[in-house]
């Protein structure tokens, strides 16, 4: 079991022109960690992997666990071992990322971010599931179902990449959320932290797994310009 490196399943730049037909099934996922977050299948919904249990927020709001054989185009997990933990307190989003990433020095590093306690207030998004012919990431992330929850008990997973690597990922935060009793989840676009603990886990390699196998994958010619401008705007 290797703890020292971030698997990823696909790119986020796969996502932009809209390469959304899952190419690896979550069981295969769970080989390769224990923990992390995605989408499955059609960009249904927020997926969320916490003690080896992958679940999805879906956009009707509900959350469920996803069996072994469905699958995902695109997924980040590691097998949990934190190498620093601290209390926070009364931090909201934007506070708590510029703190995380200057006292911690994220700037060039891979890195998983846990948060488990109490938070405030807490707001999601969940991308809608797509059918083919798929639209582009923009076009399908335009309108999103958004939840919010106050005085929430719950969990905060995600990474941080260096910005060089966007494209490959999202540079900079990429968070979800699962509340402890499963009724709120998803991509968080804000919170605010009552008390809870961070669990902060770096990371010297970063190893992506491409779908090979799949020929709209094969078939397509990717944009850098686009992909950095369309990370910009569907996952912020």
């Amino acid at each position: 079991m290797a703890t020292n490196q971030i698997f990823q399943h696909g790119t986020l730049g796969l996502l932009v022109p809209g390469l959304y037909d899952g190419t690896i099934t979550a069981g295969d996922l769970l080989k390769h960690g224990d923990t992390g977050i995605g989408t499955l299948d059609g960009l249904n919904g927020e997926v969320i992997i916490l003690e080896g249990h992958a679940y999805q927020a879906r956009e009707d709001g509900q959350i469920r666990e996803i069996a072994p054989t469905e699958t995902l185009p695109f997924a980040s997990v590691h097998f949990e071992a934190p190498q620093q933990t601290a209390e926070v307190h009364q931090l909201k989003m934007t506070d708590f990322q510029t703190q995380v990433a200057d006292e911690y020095q994220l700037a060039n590093v891979f890195a998983a971010v846990r948060v488990d306690g109490m938070f405030k207030q807490v707001k999601t998004r969940v991308a809608p599931h797509q059918t083919k012919p798929y639209k582009t990431l923009v076009d399908a992330t335009a309108t999103q179902p958004e939840f919010e929850g106050t005085n929430v008990k719950g969990t905060i997973i995600g990474y941080f990449a260096p910005h060089l690597f966007q494209g490959a990922t999202v540079g900079g935060f990429h968070l979800h959320f699962l509340s402890a009793d499963h009724q709120l989840g998803g991509h968080l676009l804000g919170f605010e932290i009552d008390q809870a603990k961070l669990s902060l886990q770096k990371f010297a390699d970063f190893q992506v797994h491409l779908p090979i196998e799949n020929g709209d994958y094969l078939a397509e010619k990717f944009d850098n310009d686009t992909i950095d401008s369309a990370i910009n705007k569907a996952e912020r």
